[in-house]
């Protein structure tokens, strides 16, 4: 489990591809410190948990392999990670942390493309779609992820919704970057669709 709280942002700095094509191995430079990564562990890159395989340092940087599978490729923007690519980092809950964001499984729903970028005085506004079976989920004032930080929404219009973003959360996340057009993983609040999933059960 995770909380939407970046951490680090990564870069990919190897990708390749194994399993015909199904499988791409990515390795990832980062910020943390090489001995707290054990294989095994979970990492959340840009919103999709992914599993460590290997970790070391180069260069005094930090690096870390992941396999990021068929299905992840599928529905997730992994599909576009290339060599350069950056990444909004965070290691898994431990208990006793902070709970600074919401609870985040890691696992992302789908995608969500940037409609609008709008650069205010003191932060900046961004309008989003996404498809019908996820926009049922995310509601006014509730809580989403998108490429893994945890962001409340501002306005919800059918399959169209926004969010705005602090300084701090532009400067110390990929979130500076994105603009119109940007896809971004979107992964909705896990009580929203446990309130859905009750509805359906007892319409």
């Amino acid at each position: 489990m995770f909380t939407g709280i970046v951490t680090d942002i990564g870069e990919i700095v190897s990708v390749k591809p194994v399993a015909q094509g199904q499988l791409h191995r990515l390795r990832i430079a980062c910020s943390y410190d090489q001995t707290t990564i054990a294989d095994g562990a979970s990492i959340a890159n840009n919103g999709v948990c992914l599993t460590v395989v290997a970790s070391g340092v180069a260069d005094g940087k930090t690096w870390f392999d992941v396999d990021a599978a068929a299905e992840t490729l599928a529905l997730t923007t992994a599909k576009h990670w290339k060599l350069g690519t950056k990444l909004n980092l965070e290691r898994a809950l431990k208990i006793g942390d902070e709970l600074g964001g919401h609870i985040v499984a890691g696992h992302a729903d789908g995608v969500a493309t940037i409609v609008s970028r709008e650069d205010l005085p003191d932060m900046a506004r961004f309008e989003l779609s996404t498809t019908r079976e996820l926009a049922r989920f995310i509601a006014i004032k509730g809580s989403i992820t998108l490429d893994g930080v945890s962001l409340t929404v501002n306005t919800v219009d059918d399959v169209t919704f926004s969010v705005l973003i602090i300084p701090h959360t532009l400067d110390v996340t990929t979130i500076g970057a994105w603009k119109p057009g940007t896809e971004v993983n979107i992964e909705v609040d896990l009580m929203a669709r446990y309130a859905a999933r009750l509805t359906e059960m007892t319409a």
